[in-house]
């Protein structure tokens, strides 16, 4: 079952009381899913596919092999039918439960759908499972004789990628069956620990969310006692983040071990569809650039604010020329959809019914899952945007690029619920490239230098965020994980492995506190989905060549080629992607390339400072 969503890599996770400008901000309509969590057609949509499940496990369970292409065919539109109807009512649950965390019913609710869902899909494990027992030759002369279960290729490719990794069928169920009691449980400990934590800043209590909002703001004094208020809360309770840590770290290297997975990173790059060597080339080059990039940006920063070394609360620090100006929602929405009209007229109509339909939830109350996402829920309904709305020209930024993840999916619902999803690396394309639609329609629309000059910084620093910011989580991780296989990890052992990445990626402009060897704790993606956070830095080293070819008009109909790419789902790999476009992510120079772009940034900062 899909259950995908893509998350804004924001450099922290802003939610206060108020809306940038003061404006009703939007909150999602639910009902396109499901009228409420007491809907009857929720509890007969389950029942429904529970019997469904049930016939047809007995219907089906240990005879694919004599079933013939048509069949076959058949069997995975009934699988995929009944997977959708699982999908709707977690992604429902899923969203109830992103709204508000802090509401007991809802976390009770997310629950027990969980749990009937997991009890209604265990009766569909087998299936994966012997797809891919099945013989290659047979397979193939199958979808040789039958163009319905051809059509059903890119499906089976994915999944027989897996086939090396997979155990027997009485394992998988039962490791199915228990994750909800398993890592499931863990991740929800972790994510109603954090809705629930507050933090002390200046006598006052405020949310987590609100405290790292503060990192930004212009008085260095309330950056410092925000910092040191969300150390302290977390150092409170870095036993507890540290166990989490330390178990679901455990767990995977047990299920690497069984699964044959030679390392911690490797199924999470063959569930992107990309090889190993490619994520490590990806990795080595971000790395290589550090001097050109955040050491050298952070060196001008740091001068810039008149330091002679900056701390870590002074990281996302308003430039001393920044106005601060507050955006007013019905601006920002604006600015985005004309540029994405600008660039295709098409690509903003798909986007338009996401404004015209409560399809978006930027309003800002306690409880509302922090940062940004697109859920993509399932083709028979359509995605859903959640955002943290402050006004500021970040937050616009981050509007385009979670706009940009929801044209991607509906653009790729024709594909079906088993084929829509795109691999996490290839999914940031769209948002991305929406960001940069955006923030490019920004700036020349700017004509005063010094307002300029501060896009510009932004952009860069957003840029920084989304790729040596996250390239840096990854070798966090790697550390991190290699190092559990020796043993339980003591807070102060993760703090170290922190503290050490930060120092590399941030470079020598940082003289870090000691308080600071906390802050890995506050990063969900560690818990949620590990080693995920790659795929930032791969989507934008992507965009910006990709975006490269459009300015430079290299490729002829490029705006038909780019919604023929989005439109493709899953059903394409990276390198068949790119290729229309004269891009390969196996060629050494096309990281160069990327991250060049950023370089270039950085450079006419240099020449304006000069």
């Amino acid at each position: 079952m899909q259950m995908s969503q893509a998350f804004r890599p924001l450099p922290h996770a802003p939610l206060d009381a108020s809306a940038g400008g003061g404006e009703a901000l939007p909150v999602w309509d639910l009902s396109d899913l499901y009228a409420g969590q007491d809907d009857p057609r929720l509890k007969a949509d389950l029942e429904k596919a529970n019997q469904d499940a049930a016939q047809f496990k007995a219907r089906l369970s240990g005879r694919l092999a004599g079933l013939g292409g048509d069949a076959l065919a058949a069997a995975i539109a009934e699988y995929e039918a009944i997977e959708e109807v699982l999908g709707r009512a977690m992604s429902f649950a899923s969203l109830i439960y992103a709204g508000d965390a802090q509401n007991t019913a809802n976390g009770q609710f997310y629950q027990s759908v969980q749990e009937k869902v997991t009890e209604v899909s265990s009766n569909l494990v087998f299936f994966t499972l012997e797809v891919n027992l099945l013989d290659e030759a047979l397979l193939e002369t199958w979808q040789e004789a039958s163009p319905d279960l051809a059509g059903w290729a890119p499906w089976i490719r994915d999944l027989r990628l897996f086939r090396d990794h997979q155990l027997s069928d009485e394992l998988e169920r039962l490791l199915h069956e228990k994750d909800i009691s398993g890592r499931s449980a863990w991740s929800r400990l972790f994510d109603e620990t954090m809705a629930n934590m507050t933090v002390t800043v200046s006598g006052k209590e405020v949310s987590v969310s609100a405290a790292l909002n503060q990192l930004s703001d212009r008085d260095r004094e309330k950056r410092r006692a925000a910092a040191e208020g969300v150390s302290a809360a977390f150092a409170q309770r870095i036993k507890l983040f540290s166990f989490i840590t330390n178990t679901l770290a455990k767990d995977k290297e047990v299920m690497d071990k069984w699964r044959r997975y030679p390392t911690p990173a490797s199924y999470r790059n063959r569930a992107n569809m990309v090889e190993d060597e490619v994520v490590e080339a990806l990795v080595s080059s971000v790395w290589a650039y550090l001097p050109k990039l955040s050491h050298r940006y952070y060196a001008m920063k740091a001068k810039w604010l008149g330091m002679e070394k900056m701390q870590h609360w002074d990281r996302n620090a308003p430039l001393p020329s920044d106005a601060d100006t507050t955006i007013a929602w019905p601006d920002a929405v604006k600015q985005v959809r004309a540029a994405y009209h600008a660039f295709s007229p098409r690509l903003a109509e798909v986007a338009a019914p996401f404004f015209e339909k409560n399809w978006i939830d930027a309003a800002l109350r306690p409880g509302k899952a922090s940062g940004a996402f697109a859920h993509p829920t399932v083709p028979s309904a359509h995605p859903y945007l959640l955002l943290n709305y402050h006004g500021k020209a970040r937050d616009v930024m981050t509007l385009a690029h979670e706009l940009g993840h929801g044209v991607h999916q509906r653009l790729a619902a024709d594909q079906g619920y088993l084929m829509s999803s795109t691999p996490l690396t290839l999914a940031e394309t769209a948002s991305v490239f929406g960001e940069m639609l955006t923030f490019q329609a920004m700036l020349a629309a700017e004509t005063d230098p010094a307002k300029k000059r501060i896009l510009l910084a932004g952009k860069v620093e957003d840029m920084l965020n989304t790729v040596v910011r996250q390239i840096a989580f990854y070798q966090f991780e790697t550390r991190l994980h290699a190092a559990r296989r020796n043993g339980e990890l003591s807070p102060e052992d993760i703090g170290k492995i922190w503290m050490s990445i930060q120092t590399e990626s941030l470079g020598p402009a940082f003289d870090f506190t000691e308080d600071y060897n906390v802050y890995w704790a506050y990063i969900p993606h560690f818990i949620h989905t590990p080693f995920y956070v790659y795929a930032y830095a791969f989507g934008d080293c992507l965009v910006n060549a990709l975006y490269g070819v459009y300015k430079d008009g290299q490729v002829a109909d490029f705006e038909q080629k780019y919604l023929d790419m989005l439109a493709a789902g899953g059903t394409l790999r990276h390198q068949e992607l790119l290729a229309p476009f004269g891009l390969s992510a196996a060629d050494p120079e096309f990281w160069k390339r990327g991250l060049d772009v950023i370089s270039g940034f950085i450079d006419q900062l240099e020449a304006a400072d000069g």
